[in-house]
């Protein structure tokens, strides 16, 4: 199997607002950047649709090494709690779940390949962090998200 590195990024101008999400792949000598975003959205769900956009773009089952300043995305597989959110149909207790079509649509891409979740802090200087972080900026301007700073 190709082992590759995935690192992601999501952001959101308001929580709801335009949010952007920006992806970077990393195989060898190779790099593909990718971003996409919705005007009516959350941070959670660009930093979610990252990861599954960049898992998504792989043409064959792989070893990934998925890099994202998101505790939400990381925590959930590297504490597990997405596979008993999984078992109970995408509920948390009795509580619904917030974004169970995501997680359903992450978790799946996690079968296909063989995924590691690395958490680094965000705007900490982390060269590929910086780069998704403009990514999706940029993307979530581009719907009228512009930053008042």
């Amino acid at each position: 199997m190709k082992e590759v590195y995935l690192y992601t990024d999501g952001a959101c101008r308001g929580n709801p607002g335009p949010g952007g999400w920006g992806a970077i792949l990393v195989y060898g000598r190779f790099e593909k950047e990718m971003s996409g975003g919705e005007r009516e959205t959350t941070n959670n769900r660009m930093e979610l649709m990252a990861a599954i956009e960049g898992l998504s773009a792989l043409k064959e089952p792989c070893i990934v090494s998925l890099t994202s300043d998101s505790k939400y995305v990381c925590d959930a597989f590297n504490e597990g709690w997405v596979y008993s959110w999984k078992k109970s149909g995408w509920k948390r207790g009795r509580e619904e779940l917030k974004n169970p079509d995501l997680w359903a649509r992450l978790f799946a891409l996690t079968e296909i390949h063989r995924v590691t979740f690395n958490w680094v802090k965000g705007h900490n200087g982390h060269p590929y962090n910086e780069r998704c972080d403009r990514l999706a900026t940029a993307f979530a301007d581009s719907l009228g998200g512009e930053s008042p700073f």
